[in-house]
């Protein structure tokens, strides 16, 4: 029986996606749910999987093409399960004849795929130099994995035809290129205001290094500083809801619920996944959630469920020693928090100059429905409270 493999239906705000690569060949054998092909969106990077077993008989759709919702992919055959084992070897030696005869034909006249490119590029390797096993000799990033060992000793610097000026040209991925719009239209959409203060974080790391350890052994996870800043800033949403709130048109809408979302980096860019009604979860449930979204980010495994909604976002520059910035927000949010690196610095307190971790921090905000006394008093209130973290505890 012939089954058909088409493409996962996609959440409402996505409309189209790339294929990047077939993990299988025709002819090859496949279980089921095995990953065949990837998929990228402008969110993130979905797995299809074979939905019988059998043999992959036709790949109608290639690798670097556009894909709808629900399209067909490719077709699989449940019969031919049996034999599986004799046919890809039948029908891989006339490609293997193929290509030893032009060995170096699909490299010069093949395409890389974004993917692989945008591989090529961090690896450091000449990309004309890999051979590509896509179709009509397309590379794949499964070559340029399997030759950047070899690739980038022959070739470190793959420059251009340049002189000594070389240049290198790398397609978007999908992820960049809808961060770099979703960004562009929030500064010219939103009347984007950011104000600072700064929080001294000894508290906090009194706190911390007292508990962490005892807090690691009962709650199966490491005591990290995002949890108090997520407390606190949900703390200073219900004090000041239209922080919270985003604009429909000519509409504000405040939101019920306290969504907070965790701006991490990926090897694909920035994603922001979210935390559902953080503000009834613990300290160790947040702990929790954004180390799984940060391996899932890792492993480009974050789906497009945990990064759609919102109604607050978090930054945190200082992982890469940012000592000031003015975070952009997150459309349809009116709001973000950015967090900086921990500095050392004197400051005066009772009357005496004295030595204290200090962390700059910054509220970017829409001024069209949040105005200033509401900015300024929200981040006053995030500041108070990791000055005085035992509130957060009692509620106060």
């Amino acid at each position: 029986m012939i089954v058909e493999v088409n493409v996962p239906v996609f959440a409402e705000s996505i409309t189209e996606g790339t294929l990047l690569s077939w993990h299988k060949k025709v002819g090859e054998s496949v279980a089921r749910d095995e990953v065949l092909v990837d998929i990228e969106t402008d969110k993130v990077v979905l797995e299809v999987p074979a939905p019988q077993a059998g043999v992959l008989v036709e790949i109608i759709v290639q690798d670097g093409e556009t894909v709808e919702t629900q399209q067909l992919l490719a077709k699989i055959d449940t019969e031919a399960a049996a034999s599986a084992q004799e046919t890809p070897a039948k029908e891989a030696a006339p490609a293997a004849s193929e290509a030893s005869a032009a060995p170096s034909s699909s490299s010069q006249a093949g395409v890389a795929m974004p993917a692989a490119a945008k591989l090529a590029a961090e690896k450091g390797v000449d990309i004309n130099s890999v051979q590509g096993s896509g179709r009509d000799g397309r590379v794949l990033k499964e070559d340029v994995q399997n030759a950047a060992p070899s690739a980038s000793k022959a070739a470190p610097t793959a420059p251009l035809p340049t002189g000594e000026r070389p240049e290198q040209r790398v397609p978007m991925s999908r992820l960049r290129a809808r961060v770099a719009e979703r960004l562009l239209a929030s500064q010219q959409e939103n009347a984007i205001l950011t104000t600072f203060n700064e929080v001294n974080m000894k508290p906090v790391m009194d706190l911390r290094n007292k508990y962490k350890e005892k807090f690691e052994k009962e709650h199966g996870v490491k005591l990290g500083f995002m949890s108090f800043f997520v407390k606190a800033a949900v703390a200073a949403l219900k004090k000041f809801p239209v922080v919270n709130a985003s604009v429909d048109g000519k509409d504000i809408v405040y939101h019920g619920y306290f969504d907070i979302g965790i701006a991490i980096g990926s090897p694909r860019g920035l994603v922001v996944p979210i935390l559902r009604d953080a503000d009834q979860m613990s300290i160790a449930d947040i702990e929790r959630a954004i180390v799984d979204y940060a391996v899932k980010a890792k492993d480009g495994k974050i789906a497009i469920e945990d990064l759609t909604g919102g109604t607050f976002s978090i930054t945190n520059g200082g992982t890469f020693g940012s000592m000031m910035s003015t975070p952009i927000i997150n459309p349809p949010q009116s709001a973000i928090l950015g967090m900086h690196a921990t500095k050392e610095r004197a400051v005066v307190e009772n009357g005496q100059v004295v030595v204290r971790p200090m962390m700059y921090l910054a509220l970017s905000y829409d001024h069209r429905i949040i105005d200033g006394r509401e900015a300024v008093l929200t981040l006053v209130t995030i500041k108070d409270l990791l000055e005085d973290p035992a509130r957060l505890l009692l509620d106060l």
